[in-house]
């Protein structure tokens, strides 16, 4: 076969493929049998399911072996670790059923007898339709998680249906029981009827509506079942065994397909995108680092402006996450790359989610820019309109190199003659499309550095930020002092109170954290207000003065005792959590977090961050209340035992999942049904690796045994949750 025919045939195989796709999945799920149009509303109301996909990918949380069945007399009151009450399977004849109590207290009660004993049904909701599908007399087969009630064995909600011996007897039978709602057990859609659907599902579905898309020889090098009994095993496995092969299956293939995705952004952006050249390092750059560097950069600092001097030299556009915990000292590296921008004769700018954040490096720059001919100017939404006009003309004519901003940047107004790089810290601050605003101003897109000071694992720095090149600035400079952190009682506030004094007789300062629980801003309010004054009580004016900082603040007003504690006019700092970032008072010695028990790890480091940035000893206090839960009390002990940011993030990681450390990401992308980033992290490493070898030798995945993975990234593009960077 010539080179031509074999062309033609491997097109003709591929279009194929995309023309023999079966749309079964997509159909909605009021079209299966046993659905219909309301129970449909409810399950795309209370589950997200709203196609037969998304059935098939309601996985169950649990089996039960129906061959099982607990006789009610033998059932004792016991306790499961993992979730109180056990679950149990009994069957029985309904022996009566009454509405008891009006209104609010309205139950039906039921009585189910076998021949060891009787057991009470109850249920609050849903109980017209109950009350319609239970005949006095007619056996049933009843499961739930059991209590008890004076001494009687008691189901809350149970799911029931009508027992047949036949069914079970004989047979090593492991039913699903699915994830479900309230709502929809009322509406005769408990666990156990959701897994009649999926079994109805299954009627339907051959191996072509769920075709392979892990290549073949993957599939034998980790002896991985195929996609279609994959899906079926995990539902309605035939043995334990084929269902732990079907679950490692699926976690492998979430882990594979995510990372695929991400290879793809990246290699994608690396060979195609432009970017404009940063060729040479300059004499703005040089005089800087030889006769203006306030002090020695450490080797991590080195190594990471070595990389994206690499980047910024090779015509393509970068895409670089820097990640340094606080104090490590990324906005020096960040000044850098801007002035190498300038020597290469392009315009820098630096975005930062909150105005005292902006203010805050602008400072910075412009004290280091102090002896250099290099202007830098803020632009916030509260630059008046004259000193406004002037810095958008020097923006557009190019005589102003630098700028540090908010959002106020990707105003249209704001328009640069020749952007070359872009800096955003706290980057999760900012969505998508108002970080694509920016790039669009300049015709070639501008380099790209995201910055943040929130410690992310390894582990899901590389999941989460799979598209981007990943630095990390891991060691402190020479001179940062630690911080003694510890944790203290309500009891104890009297002395957490005169240590505070002491320390204010030193001549330092103190900030007073409260948490914003944002369920309610009027509550965060009143609890900010009365420790407010409880905090003037122990620190009466004249001889103490207190700034309080809040979000219901004027902007003014924030700003105002922002810089009134700046300037020490005032000695204490009352304030929620808006100062989580981007505050720098070298005299402040001591942070007291107050209800610390509500703070995640993560928010407990930053804040930390905020003191020990003097030459002077400075300390962390945890203030709690003295009832703790055991994560509380995890979160607690790991700030009084490390400062290392990472070490933090990967206890963060462990105790909470990647959810809320995602911060770090627009929402979805991390959001695996099956695999966990941290029970699974052997499997990550195999998918990413796997991952890695595939696009390395395949970049545009056009070979035949590739073809079927090609096709299904394609046919999925529309759900991608992943946003390139830019």
């Amino acid at each position: 076969m010539n080179q031509t025919t074999c062309a033609l045939s491997f097109k003709f195989a591929e279009s194929e493929l995309i023309s023999s796709v079966n749309h079964i999945l997509t159909s909605p799920v009021e079209y299966l049998k046993g659905v219909g149009p309301q129970r449909a509303e409810l399950l795309k109301k209370e589950l997200n399911i709203f196609t037969f996909r998304d059935l098939l990918e309601h996985f169950p949380y649990r089996h039960i072996d129906k061959t099982r069945i607990s006789p009610i007399g033998e059932i004792k009151p016991q306790f499961d670790p993992l979730g109180g009450q056990p679950f149990v399977q009994v069957a029985g004849n309904l022996h009566s059923l009454e509405l008891i109590g009006q209104k609010a207290g309205k139950r039906l009660v039921a009585t189910l007898r076998d021949k060891s004993g009787e057991m009470e049904l109850t249920w609050f909701q849903g109980i017209n339709w109950v009350q319609k599908s239970l005949e006095i007399g007619q056996a049933y087969l009843v499961y739930g998680r059991v209590g008890f009630y004076q001494g009687q064995a008691q189901i809350v909600h149970p799911e029931f249906e009508i027992y047949t011996p036949s069914k079970a007897d004989g047979k090593d039978f492991l039913e699903p029981v699915y994830p479900t709602t309230e709502k929809l057990k009322a509406r005769g859609l408990g666990g156990r009827q959701l897994a009649k659907l999926s079994f109805t599902l299954f009627t339907m579905l051959t191996e072509r509506d769920v075709p392979e898309n892990i290549p073949e020889p993957v599939l034998k090098q980790l002896d991985l079942v195929n996609r279609f009994q994959a899906y079926k095993q995990i539902h309605f496995p035939s043995s334990v065994s084929q269902h732990e092969s079907a679950v490692k299956r699926l976690k492998f293939e979430e882990f594979f397909i995510a990372q695929l995705r991400m290879g793809l952004l990246r290699s994608e952006r690396h060979r195609y995108s432009k970017g404009v050249v940063f060729d040479k390092v300059g004499d703005v750059f040089n005089t800087f680092y030889k006769d203006h560097l306030p002090f020695e950069l450490t080797n991590a600092q080195k190594r990471v402006l070595r990389e994206i001097r690499t980047d910024t030299a090779k015509g393509h556009q970068m895409n670089r996450l820097l990640q340094g915990d606080v104090g490590s000292g990324k906005t020096i590296v960040a000044l850098l790359t801007m002035l190498l921008a300038v020597d290469n004769g392009y315009q820098a700018c630096l975005m930062a989610p909150t105005e005292i954040l902006a203010q805050q490096h602008f400072a910075t720059l412009s004290r280091l820019l102090s002896n250099m001919d290099v202007p830098v100017e803020l632009l916030t939404g509260s630059v008046k309109a004259k000193p406004r006009k002037i810095i958008l003309q020097a923006l557009a004519d190019g005589s102003l190199p630098i700028l540090v901003g908010t959002h106020a940047v990707i105003e249209d107004v704001v328009q640069f003659k020749n952007l070359g790089i872009v800096i955003i810290d706290e980057q999760h601050r900012f969505g998508v499309a108002q970080r694509a605003k920016l790039w669009g101003k300049a015709k070639v897109p501008p380099h790209v550095l995201v910055m943040t000071a929130t410690p992310i694992p390894r582990t899901l720095a590389m999941t989460a930020y799979g598209d981007l090149d990943y630095s990390v600035i891991d060691e402190l400079p020479p001179g940062r002092q630690p911080i003694t952190t510890v944790h203290r009682y309500e009891s104890q506030r009297s002395k957490v109170m005169d240590f505070i004094r002491a320390e204010i007789e030193k001549g330092r300062q103190i900030y007073i954290i409260f948490p914003l629980i944002e369920e309610s801003a009027k509550l965060d309010y009143e609890n900010l207000m009365k420790g407010y004054e409880n905090v003037k009580a122990y620190f009466p004016e004249p001889k103490y003065w207190i700034s309080m900082v809040h979000g219901r603040q004027p902007h003014e007003q924030k700003e105002l005792n922002m810089k009134r504690f700046k300037e020490k006019d005032t000695q204490i700092l009352v304030s929620t959590t808006v100062i989580e970032v981007g505050v720098d008072v070298p005299n402040a010695s001591v942070m007291v977090i107050e209800s610390t028990e509500k703070f995640g790890l993560s928010q407990l480091h930053q804040l930390r961050g905020r003191v020990g940035r003097g030459a002077e000893k400075s300390y962390c206090i945890l203030l709690s209340g003295s009832k703790l839960g055991n994560d509380a009390k995890e979160r607690i002990n790991i700030m009084v035992s490390t400062q290392n940011g990472f070490e933090i993030a990967e206890k963060d990681l462990e105790l909470r999942g990647p959810g809320d450390i995602a911060g770090t990401r627009q929402s979805g992308e991390l959001n695996f049904k099956l695999a966990s980033l941290v029970q699974d992290r052997d499997l990550l490493d195999l998918a990413r690796n796997l991952a890695a070898d595939i696009l390395e030798k395949d970049p545009e995945l056009g070979s035949a045994e590739n073809l079927q993975l090609k096709q299904f990234l394609r046919q999925e593009k529309g759900k991608l949750a992943w946003s390139k960077i830019s």
